[in-house]
Parts: structure tokens; C-alpha cells; sequence
């Protein structure tokens, strides 16, 4: 197991600093809030951000999740998968798909909607911005809704910066969850 770079506050220590910085006391039990409340007003700006997304978002919650797993797997970030497999699994969106995302072009499960923004999301993580193709391709699926075109680039940038925040950190799992669910395999362990 890993440890954090930056130790995590002790849960009780992570609770009243959440509660001082408006975070859900919930969130003080995840490992990456632990270390994260050690900056209050940063935790409270990173969940806020997020929270929007997840609770009150516009985009639907199967493409986050979707989009949330590929930056997991495009960046071997553990916590990031281990987490949102969790998340996603817990909204309906079966593991079928959650693994499609590996290999998504050659994925059955997806149609051109969930194509289109999984693109999206590799064109975010390995050049910085969404192309142009790409761009025409969630206009097109998302029917060029200004709200859900703004909401998916934020969140591909959003969980990108969360997957680096993790590594950055050094961020360990909650004590006793497995590791790459569902079958423990890591981005690089067979073709990605």
C-alpha cells in the first residue's frame, strides 16, 4: 500500500475540518479528502466543483462515468477507477461497459453518442484540448446543448486534475478496497 505524500488527517481530525470548510462530513472517509481538508478552503473549491457535476449535473451520468473510467484507465489511475467503478456500478451502468472503456472503438456497448465523448476524452488527455473532429461529434450526439458541451469538457479537465492530484499525491486506497476492479487489471498488463 502506498503512502500519501502529504499525510491524511486522522478521520476524526478530517470530519471537523470538513465541517469547517462546508465539505459533506462523508467525504472527509475518502482517502483523497483525508489528505486534501490538510487545505480546507482547496477541499471545499474541489468538491464543490465536482459535486456539481455528480449531483446536479447536466450531463448524463452514464457518459460521466464513462468519461471518469477511460481517465482512469488512459492514466493508471487506480483510486480514480477503484472509485468511480463503485460510482458508476451503483447508477446501472454495467461492468460490460465500464470495461468497454479499455478498448472502446472496439467496444459492442457503445453507440456514436458514447463514442463521441470518449473521443472527447482522449483527445483531452493526451493533447490538452478536445479536436476539432471530436468537437463535431459530441455537438452532434449531445444535440449541441451549450449547458452539457460546457459540463463534458469540464469534466474530462476535472477528473484529469483529480487522477493527478491522486498520483501527485500519492493518494493510497480506503484500507481493505481492491484494487482495479473488477478483475484486478492494470492499464499496460495486456493491450490498452
Amino acid at each position: 500500500m502506498t503512502t500519501a505524500r502529504v499525510p491524511g488527517l486522522p478521520l476524526g481530525e478530517a470530519k471537523a475540518a470538513a465541517d469547517e470548510a462546508a465539505v459533506p462530513n462523508y467525504m472527509a472517509e475518502l482517502s483523497i479528502f483525508q489528505v486534501l481538508l490538510n487545505h480546507p478552503q482547496l477541499a471545499r473549491a474541489v468538491n464543490d466543483l465536482l459535486a456539481t457535476m455528480l449531483w446536479h449535473g447536466a450531463l448524463d451520468s452514464r457518459l460521466r462515468e464513462l468519461v471518469i473510467m477511460r481517465i482512469g484507465w488512459l492514466t493508471a489511475c487506480d483510486y480514480e477507477w477503484t472509485q468511480h467503478w463503485r460510482v458508476a456500478s451503483g447508477l446501472g451502468v454495467t461492468a460490460d461497459d465500464l470495461l468497454g472503456v479499455r478498448n472502446w472503438r472496439e467496444h459492442d456497448g457503445f453507440g456514436p453518442t458514447e463514442r463521441a465523448v470518449l473521443a472527447a476524452t482522449d483527445d483531452v488527455v493526451r493533447d490538452g484540448a478536445v479536436s476539432a473532429e471530436s468537437w463535431a461529434a459530441c455537438a452532434r450526439e449531445l444535440r449541441s446543448d451549450k449547458s452539457v458541451l460546457i459540463e463534458l469538457v469540464t469534466a474530462i479537465g476535472a477528473w484529469r486534475m483529480v487522477a493527478s492530484i491522486l498520483q501527485s499525491l500519492q493518494i493510497p486506497l480506503e484500507e481493505g478496497v481492491a484494487s482495479w476492479p473488477p478483475d484486478g487489471r492494470a492499464p499496460g498488463s495486456a493491450i490498452d
